[in-house]
């Protein structure tokens, strides 16, 4: 996806992506960080940032899930919380039915400078979540959430790999200069440290905020094999891969990481 500053029109892109999936025979569809609204403009962003029940963008997706017979790992949306004036940057998963599996509001804030005079401050208006947070049955097995940013914090994958995930989605809006120099190389590591699929969907291309973003929205097996990789082109449409359970059992039976893992002394 090239998510832009308009919530109905993303949400009809995922709505296309979502039938043309389950056209195809997919299970699951994954979508990028931000998936329904990407607007580093804070005060026009905030015109569409709603709590959860109110958001009719989502309600929408909800009715084509259960209409297509589809799963959706709706990567994130940026939701109001009721708590206080911040907002959650909130992954959630919604089953065939429409009904939602899961919630996950992502951890670690995007607080950096770049080289490229690239500033990110995604503390100043979001809050971070404190749960981690697994899905026990999907069409992917156990799936494991986590979000952009979170990619850098192993103490997070530490926590899914003890959940044996068989999947972890990472969704993400990387920048380009962070994309080049790390997006496969840890997308790679972390399916290997878990032994488990990650489903990395990306944002990617030149957005209506003015930002740029790296894509390559990836699928990386237990051994570390990229399986699907979309590349830095904006396509605007699903890529289909299959998460293979046999494959999962394989590379744990040969190299046994989780089984051997202890606790280290403090």
């Amino acid at each position: 996806m090239t998510t832009g500053i308009d919530p109905d029109s993303n949400a009809r892109s995922i709505a296309a992506g979502m039938e043309r999936a389950a056209g195809e025979g997919a299970s699951m569809l994954f979508t990028p960080e931000m998936a329904l609204l990407l607007d580093r403009n804070r005060k026009r962003a905030a015109e569409h940032v709603v709590p959860e029940a109110n958001n009719r963008q989502l309600a929408r997706l909800r009715d084509c899930a259960a209409r297509y017979g589809i799963w959706l790992a709706l990567g994130s949306l940026p939701v109001q919380r009721l708590e206080d004036e911040r907002w959650a940057n909130r992954s959630l998963v919604i089953d065939d039915r429409g009904e939602i599996r899961a919630r996950y509001d992502k951890i670690h804030m995007f607080d950096v400078s770049l080289s490229s005079g690239e500033s990110w401050r995604e503390s100043a208006q979001y809050a971070p979540g404190e749960k981690v947070v697994v899905v026990p049955d999907t069409p992917v097995g156990r799936l494991g959430l986590a979000v952009c940013y979170d990619i850098r914090f192993p103490a997070l994958f530490e926590a899914l790999g003890r959940e044996k995930c068989d999947c972890i989605a990472i969704p993400a809006a990387f920048t380009v200069p962070t994309g080049d120099a790390h997006w496969h190389l840890m997308q790679r590591a972390r399916a290997v440290e878990a032994s488990a699929y990650v489903v990395a969907a990306a944002q990617v291309g030149e957005h209506a905020d003015g930002r740029s973003t790296y894509g390559h929205s990836l699928v990386v097996d237990p051994w570390g094999e990229v399986v699907l990789d979309m590349g830095a082109s904006a396509q605007d449409q699903p890529g289909l891969a299959r998460i293979d359970p046999v494959r999962i059992t394989e590379v744990r039976a040969q190299l046994p990481s989780l089984a051997n893992r202890r606790d280290l002394p403090r």
